[in-house]
């Protein structure tokens, strides 16, 4: 197997780019206080976790994340890849994979629509902007 190019740089940069926006996505700036009622966290509940622990193996997950989506990204011709090829690739892998995976694990779950958009549509964009950052940072 040929292993495609891979830029640590954009991987890292692209992987803090999908931690910082989940960060604004779930905080009470964007869709925190509707996640929380959607999911039935209480405030008090939410800083009883031990958030070094959650953030640092969220963050562990989406490095091997925007890792992977550098090996499909950049399993292409250097011509065909691009800013705009990038975010196409991360789009559709957030919709397609992530998106729908949360949708079938809902279902089943009997968990809100309300939640899997905004669980869905963070990743849905997260991996849009990193694929961006991988495709455009060459």
């Amino acid at each position: 197997m040929v292993y495609p190019f891979i830029n640590v740089w954009a991987v890292l940069a692209g992987t803090l780019a999908l931690w910082v926006l989940g960060a604004l996505w779930y905080s009470p700036v964007l869709f925190g206080k509707i996640w929380q009622k959607e999911v039935g966290f209480k405030e008090e509940g939410v800083t009883k976790a031990s958030l070094f622990l959650v953030f640092g193996l969220s963050f562990l997950a989406m490095l091997f994340m925007v890792w992977a989506l550098n090996f499909v990204i950049n399993s292409h011709k250097p011509e065909d890849v691009s800013l705009l090829r990038g975010l196409q690739y991360g789009a559709f892998s957030g919709f397609f994979f992530s998106m729908m995976t949360m949708g079938v694990n809902y279902l089943y779950q009997r968990r809100s629509v309300t939640l899997w958009l905004i669980d869905g549509s963070y990743m849905v964009s997260g991996l849009g902007i990193a694929g961006m950052i991988l495709g455009g940072w060459r």
